[in-house]
């Protein structure tokens, strides 16, 4: 049973974060933006801009007391004790921004837009850096890898996954989710495109997982300069709205439009599965829509038995948001969705 945060917000929370203090940062509709202590009790409040939704909330890695919220096509640093006297504004993006992302040493912050383009702001001179654009659609997700400052992932409603490295203003390596369904599209079957919606890193930095419409959840490794597809299965009846890596490693939770919460453990299928080669794209190789490739193993299975999930939680609502805490030392997963209340679920130890 799910405990509710509460008399937070007046309109649907879209995005969570929490910091290394164990605050937690929720954006709303019209522009709310709300700090809890882990009691589940609003400390801090502020209607940031009536006409635009708080879209991404990120706390720093390394400053506790600074607090990095987009709202339309801006982005509002302030002091989590504080709201009301932000400390800066950006104003870089052209297009509503989707998802922030900052990197451990705080020295950059990533912004995805509706455009497809990402921008990097440079924290310490206070100014744009660089402009990612090579997604033809949406950016939905953009995010560091831990211990690589200059290393970042982004996906988008292209179909697309690709790494970055802030020195290059072209991506080191695509992936284009697409091909993995060309044989169903040649075969006239229905499917849900894999619009990817979310990407979240584990805390190594090599291992990363994908959400997308089609309702799978994909792992990847880096290796060097690329990464590849190491476990892909259907984890949603709908489209995987949310994908978060836990501290431990191969651990993560996914929310997803069919209002389920789940608890995943890939640590004795990842490095071990043994699954066909899926299609890579150095950087210049051109993308097509048509070109067949290898049906994806698209069902996992570990000793015979189907790939299931650790945790099942009907949450019941679609999830715009989920994230993870620890409150004495209990685990938490934390869910957002179409109301006005955060949803606490904990997960039992085994």
């Amino acid at each position: 049973m799910a405990e509710k945060w509460t008399s937070g917000h007046s309109s649907s929370i879209l995005c969570l974060n929490v910091s290394k203090d164990g605050l937690l940062a929720s954006g709303a509709e019209g522009g709310e933006l709300t700090i809890w202590n882990e009691e589940g009790c609003p400390l801090e409040h502020v209607q940031l801009q009536k006409t635009d939704d708080v879209t991404s909330v990120v706390f720093s890695p390394t400053y506790p007391r600074r607090l990095y919220a987009s709202h339309g096509e801006s982005i509002t640093i302030l002091d989590p004790r504080c709201l009301k006297e932000p400390v800066e504004h950006f104003h870089v993006n052209e297009d509503e921004i989707n998802c922030l992302s900052v990197n451990e040493t705080d020295s950059f912050l990533a912004a995805a837009d509706d455009s497809g383009t990402i921008k990097i702001i440079d924290l310490e001179s206070k100014k744009l850096s660089r402009c990612l654009k090579r997604h033809s659609n949406i950016c939905a997700s953009a995010v560091f890898r831990p211990q690589r400052p200059q290393s970042l992932l982004s996906c988008g409603l292209d179909m697309k996954v690709m790494m970055w490295n802030l020195q290059k203003a072209r991506p080191l390596w695509i992936v284009n989710l697409q091909e993995e369904e060309a044989d169903e599209q040649s075969a006239g079957q229905l499917f849900n495109p894999p619009l990817a919606h979310s990407l979240s890193v584990s805390v190594c930095g090599n291992v990363f997982g994908c959400g997308a419409e089609d309702g799978k959840i994909r792992i990847f490794r880096v290796v060097g300069s690329r990464f590849e597809q190491e476990v892909a299965f259907k984890g949603h009846s709908l489209g995987v709205s949310q994908v978060f890596f836990l501290p431990e490693p191969y651990q993560f939770i996914t929310g997803g439009n069919d209002g389920k919460v789940l608890l995943w453990d890939v640590s004795n299928e990842v490095g071990k599965l043994k699954s066909p080669a899926r299609p890579i794209h150095r950087r210049k190789t051109k993308m097509s829509n048509t070109k067949k490739a290898d049906k994806p193993n698209t069902e996992l299975t570990s000793g015979g038995v189907p790939f299931s999930p650790k945790l099942t939680i009907g949450h019941g609502e679609k999830v715009n948001w989920i994230s993870y805490t620890e409150i004495k030392g209990s685990r938490r997963i934390l869910v957002a969705d179409q109301s006005s209340s955060i949803s606490v679920y904990p997960i039992a130890e085994p």
